[in-house]
């Protein structure tokens, strides 16, 4: 059994004013992809200001998106019996299927101001993603949130305020495989060019099977239990979907042209 680090969730604190570690890796996820993102600009055919612009819609759309998303699939109740519940940010919750949804939503917008194909810029913004995914999850676990299920694995560790026993740190194995894991294939795969699709539903694919594999270690929202057979979560039927659509990607992406860059646009 390991012995579970001690961080204070409040990494600065100035007065009244608290900075927590989960808002930074928020941070850190926005400017790895803002860096990334300027080293690879000419795959697109665009300037480094315009993907300065992308990622500033995509930050939008993940912090409106998870939001929202959370406050639907996992805080319905509370949301129906106080709508406004939805704007008390401070209290937490944040949904990678609503945020997904909602860089979805900023890729569209940004693909026809700047005329470009809806999935040749998914593509681009695929390697970009799972760095934040991984900062995501050390703040989760530095809140003690996501607990795993009890387990006598030799790296269990003992939960501040979940009781005496051992359990899987599932959201360090969500850092390794949603961030570590899928960030070095999405970027070796995507250094070549690709079909039309292709990084896109690679991305779905993995994210999908990492993911759903997890849920099967890391304890149910408390507030849903298990929702189907009793063992399904919220979480892996959210996920299938990406699972079945990521693999009909890369096989629908084996009859699309492949990305050819282009010169930047001046």
């Amino acid at each position: 059994m390991l012995q579970y680090p001690r961080i204070d969730p409040v990494a600065i604190s100035l007065g009244p004013v608290q900075i927590h570690w989960y808002g930074l890796m928020y941070l850190v996820g926005f400017l790895a992809a803002w860096w990334l993102g300027r080293r690879r600009a000419h795959q697109l055919g665009l300037s480094p200001e315009a993907i300065e612009t992308l990622i500033f819609y995509c930050a939008m759309g993940v912090i409106l998106g998870g939001r929202v998303g959370y406050a639907l699939f996992y805080g319905f109740e509370k949301l129906a019996d106080n709508p406004l519940w939805l704007f008390k940010i401070w209290e937490g919750g944040m949904s990678f299927h609503g945020g997904f949804a909602g860089v979805l939503v900023a890729a569209l917008v940004f693909a026809r101001k700047e005329n470009l194909r809806f999935f040749r810029l998914t593509d681009f913004i695929a390697p970009l993603v799972p760095i934040g995914l991984g900062a995501g999850r050390l703040g989760n676990f530095i809140n003690h949130e996501l607990p795993g299920r009890v387990s006598d694995v030799p790296w269990a560790m003992v939960f501040p305020n979940m009781g005496p026993a051992p359990r899987h740190p599932s959201s360090l194995y969500e850092f390794a495989l949603e961030g570590v894991v899928l960030f070095a294939v999405l970027w070796w795969f995507s250094i070549n060019p690709r079909r039309n699709g292709a990084t896109s539903g690679l991305f779905l694919l993995l994210y999908g099977i990492f993911r759903f594999s997890v849920e099967f270690v890391r304890l149910p929202d408390p507030q849903l239990g298990f929702i189907a057979f009793g063992w399904m979560t919220m979480g892996q039927l959210l996920t299938l979907p990406m699972i079945i659509g990521g693999f009909a990607m890369i096989v629908w992406s084996r009859y699309l042209p492949i990305n050819i860059t282009k010169a930047a646009k001046a």
